[in-house]
C-alpha cells in the first residue's frame, strides 16, 4: 500500500477581495481516517472543502489520491453538501438509482437504502419523507458510488438520535473498510464520536490539529465542579463566628480552606481541577458551614471547551456536557455557501 495520503494540502491560500478565506493551511489525511473539520461561520471550512474537491482555485498544492483533485477518478469520491434539494417527485429508490446512473459502477439502490435505514421507505416520494428521512436519502446518494473518499457536511442534520447512532455506526464501518471521510458538523458529540483527528479553523488558519483526546488534553482546561448554592441558614465564617457573608463567600472560604481553587458567583461556586476522588472532600468541606447546595455538577473538559478556548465563540448548537452528581432541587453569523449543489458529482463539476 502506498504511503501517499488520500488527501494532502500544502500551504493553501485563498482570498476574496480583502477577505482572507485560507491562510497557509496544510494537512494530510491517510486512508481510513475520519477527519473532523470544525470552526466558526466564516472560518474557511467551505472554502477548504472546495479546495480539496477541486471546485475552487487556490494558491498552494492539493493532491487527492496523488493527483490534482480535478484529475482524480470521480467514481472514487462522494460529496454530501449541507443543503441539497433533489427532485421531490421521485421515490427514495428512484433517487438513488438516478444518481447512481452518473457512475460506471454504482451500488444496488436497495442495498444503499438499507444501509441508511430507508428500506421501508424505498417507494415513498422524496417530498413525503420526513426531514430526517430526507437527510438519510441524501447520505445514500453520496454513497451510491461506493466512494473511497467521502466528504460529508452536516450529515445527520434533522435525524433523530437513534438514526444518528445508526449512521455513525455506518460511517465507522466505512472507515474500518478503508474509506476516508472528511466531516464537518455542528454536533460536537458527532465530531468527538466519529473523528480520529480534528482540525479547527479560525480566520482561515488551521490553528489546531489532533485527536479529540489530544486536543482536550492540550487546550481543554481542567475538570471542574459547579456547586449551585442557596443562602446560608446559620452560616459561619472560617473563624467560627456568626457572619453575614453571602453564601458564595462562605462556601468559597470553606472550599479554599480545603485546598480547592474556587470562583464564587451569585448562585454558584466553580471549583477548578476537581477529580472524581475529590468530590467527597469538597462536599465535606461544605458540611457545617450552613450553606445549602442545590446541585453539584462535575464536568470533564471536552472538545467543546477546546473550541471555546481557541475561537472565543460558543460551538453552534452546543449543549454543555456535564455529569450531575447531586440534584437537590428542581454567533449567529451568516452561513457559509455550500461547496457543491449535487452530491456525488464532486471533483471538477
Amino acid at each position: 500500500m502506498s504511503d501517499e495520503p488520500v488527501v494532502r494540502a500544502d500551504s493553501l491560500h485563498k482570498s476574496y477581495d480583502d477577505t482572507v478565506a485560507l491562510a497557509d493551511v496544510s494537512l494530510a489525511i491517510p486512508a481510513g481516517e475520519v477527519f473532523g473539520l470544525i470552526g466558526p461561520n466564516g472560518a474557511g471550512k467551505t472554502t477548504l472543502v472546495r479546495a480539496l474537491t477541486g471546485t475552487t482555485s487556490v494558491d498552494g498544492e492539493v493532491r487527492t489520491f496523488g493527483v490534482a483533485p480535478t484529475d482524480a477518478d470521480r467514481g472514487r469520491v462522494g460529496l454530501l453538501p449541507q443543503e441539497f434539494s433533489p427532485p421531490e417527485r421521485l421515490t427514495a429508490r428512484e433517487l438513488v438509482a438516478y444518481y447512481g446512473g452518473l457512475y460506471d459502477d454504482d451500488r444496488n439502490p436497495d442495498s444503499v437504502l438499507a444501509d441508511v435505514g430507508l428500506a421501508d421507505a424505498a417507494d415513498t416520494w422524496y417530498e413525503d419523507l420526513s426531514g430526517g428521512q430526507k437527510r438519510r436519502a441524501c447520505v445514500g446518494i453520496a454513497l451510491v458510488n461506493d466512494p473511497d473518499l467521502l466528504f460529508l457536511d452536516e450529515p445527520t442534520t434533522g435525524i433523530d438520535p437513534a438514526g444518528r447512532r445508526a449512521l455513525w455506526d455506518l460511517l465507522d464501518g466505512l472507515a474500518a473498510g478503508g474509506t476516508t471521510v472528511v466531516l464537518t458538523s455542528h454536533s460536537m458529540d458527532e465530531v468527538e464520536r466519529l473523528a480520529d483527528r480534528v482540525g479547527l479553523l479560525r480566520d482561515g488558519r488551521l490553528v489546531a490539529v489532533g485527536s479529540p483526546g489530544e486536543l482536550v488534553a492540550e487546550h481543554g482546561g481542567p475538570a471542574r465542579l459547579v456547586v449551585g448554592i442557596g443562602e446560608p441558614a446559620n452560616a459561619t465564617d472560617t473563624n467560627g463566628a456568626a457572619g453575614s457573608s453571602p453564601a458564595g463567600d462562605v462556601g468559597a472560604d470553606a472550599l479554599r480552606g480545603a485546598g480547592f481553587d474556587v470562583e464564587a458567583g451569585a448562585d454558584e461556586l466553580v471549583v477548578e481541577g476537581v477529580t472524581p476522588a475529590d468530590l467527597g472532600r469538597a462536599v465535606a468541606a461544605l458540611d457545617g458551614t450552613g450553606v445549602t447546595f442545590e446541585s453539584l455538577t462535575w464536568t470533564e473538559p471536552s472538545l467543546e471547551d477546546v473550541y471555546l478556548r481557541l475561537t472565543g465563540e460558543q460551538f453552534e448548537g452546543a449543549v454543555t456536557p456535564g455529569a450531575s452528581v447531586v440534584d437537590g432541587g428542581a454567533d449567529a453569523g451568516a452561513s457559509e455557501p455550500d461547496p457543491a449543489t449535487t452530491p456525488g458529482t464532486e471533483v471538477g463539476e
